[in-house]
């Protein structure tokens, strides 16, 4: 015998769909740090290019990483994210 599965409520699909753009963020995120950080500091301390007094690596993996991730955050949080009632809607079973 099939068992049906009852409908997801419609919370939940909300919910997997936030968390799938909060891993898909967090792997923006390491994609970034790897790239800048491996990349660009792979090379010998001599010949490492500076901003700010800061190796170019580190300033493009953790600064502007940080910064990008901050705005890029704060702009899912705002366009793509929904306020989501925690309490049941009355006529539902709990």
């Amino acid at each position: 015998m099939k068992k049906t599965e009852a409908p997801l409520d419609k919370r939940f699909k909300i919910a997997h769909r936030e968390a799938l753009i909060g891993v898909i963020l967090v792997i923006i995120n390491f994609i970034w740090w790897y790239g800048f950080g491996y990349g660009l500091g792979s090379e010998k301390v001599e010949n490492y290019h500076y901003i700010w007094g800061l190796p170019a690596w580190f300033f493009y993996s953790c600064i502007v990483g940080t910064i990008l991730m901050v705005i890029l955050v704060s702009l899912t949080v705002k366009f793509l994210f929904k306020d989501v009632p925690f309490e049941t809607e009355e006529g539902e079973n709990q």
